[in-house]
């Protein structure tokens, strides 16, 4: 059986900004948010670039690492392990019509330094991966980008991450929409097939959430067992979903309980985590919630997490198994609902 080891990231622990409204809490100093992981359970911190080094833009190299050396010195001091670094490109003007399948070559030179950036980060941090969320690399209306050679350039920005670094591995964490309408890269599916076009597929991988599978119309535990399945699932980001909207980030198992039961079903099955991955929780708290800092939502979803690993421990699967010979579904559907509800 998995011990799982959790991490999360900074930006999980809200600032309460809202857009429809006044902030609903008072900011929490980012630089004291390392002292909590271990006080809520959790080992491992994900981390963009800036999360690193705030304000990183305009800074020197030299600047950038010897800021990066001092979060090491605070991560080492509090135990904790850096998970990745992802470059959070979205927000910078160069990328506001995404980096890498940018139809401005300066553009795109500005996104792939940006992760060459990130990979030195991840290096001097001692983390293993660096993260592609590729929120802008998409279109409003598909006429505005060729989009078999934006196909090309993620693929070719894929290489050039292998080559400048011969052993960080590149996580991929698809998203079908938002912010841009659509996006290149919605589903597991696709960050697979780009995984075995690369120059070394061993290194590439893809980071799973629950919410951006949902959006895109898909099981996520279904999801996770196709890249389990090719040995390329580098992490998760478990959360929650309430319909296809906006990504919620809600709690764990907040709005279907039944599909958190069986994502962790297949992460169990496969012997997640026995190779050291993290289950990565990213939540927000909700937009009235009181308080700094709020971490009720990271122990809720991680607790959460725990009485389904529990649920599946005491899954009887030779009487799934009986079912499933005897197609009966019907069957199995009852007794998988009276598991869950402790019947």
């Amino acid at each position: 059986m998995t011990d799982y080891k959790f991490s999360f990231g900074p930006w999980n622990i809200s600032e309460g900004a809202d857009p429809f409204g006044p902030e609903v809490r008072d900011a929490f100093p980012h630089a004291e948010k390392y002292a909590l992981f271990k006080k809520l359970g959790f080992d491992g911190v994900q981390f963009h670039d800036d999360d690193v080094v705030p304000e990183i833009e305009g800074k020197s190299h030299d600047t950038i690492m010897r800021e990066t050396a001092e979060v090491k010195s605070i991560l080492d001091g509090e135990g904790l392990t850096p998970e990745f670094v992802a470059p959070r490109m979205w927000f910078a003007p160069e990328t506001i019509d995404g980096g890498y399948t940018s139809n401005s070559e300066s553009d795109r030179k500005a996104a792939w330094e940006r992760t060459k950036t990130t990979i030195d980060i991840a290096k001097a941090l001692g983390s293993k991966a660096v993260v592609l969320w590729l929120a802008r690399e998409g279109t409003y209306i598909r006429e505005s980008k060729d989009a078999q050679q934006a196909y090309e350039r993620i693929l070719a920005t894929v290489n050039q991450v292998l080559d400048y670094d011969a052993e960080i591995e590149l996580w991929i964490e698809p998203k079908p929409n938002e912010p841009t309408d659509q996006t290149y890269l919605p589903t597991i599916g696709h960050t697979v097939a780009l995984s075995y076009a690369s120059n070394d597929p061993s290194r590439v991988k893809g980071l799973i959430e629950t919410a951006h599978a949902q959006l895109a119309g898909l099981d996520p535990s279904d999801e996770m067992a196709f890249a389990l399945a090719h040995d390329k699932l580098g992490s998760i980001h478990i959360n929650d979903q309430n319909g296809l909207k906006y990504d919620q980030d809600k709690n764990f198992g907040s709005a279907n309980l039944r599909a958190a039961f069986n994502q962790v079903k297949v992460l169990e099955n496969a012997g997640y985590g026995k190779n050291g991955e993290f289950v990565g929780v990213d939540v927000k708290a909700m937009r009235t919630q009181k308080g700094s800092p709020v971490t009720e939502h990271l122990t809720t979803s991680k607790r959460i997490f725990e009485l389904m690993v529990e649920k599946v421990r005491t899954y009887d699967q030779a009487k799934e198994a009986a079912f499933r010979d005897a197609r009966d579904y019907e069957g199995l559907e009852l007794y998988v609902m009276e598991h869950l509800l402790g019947v």
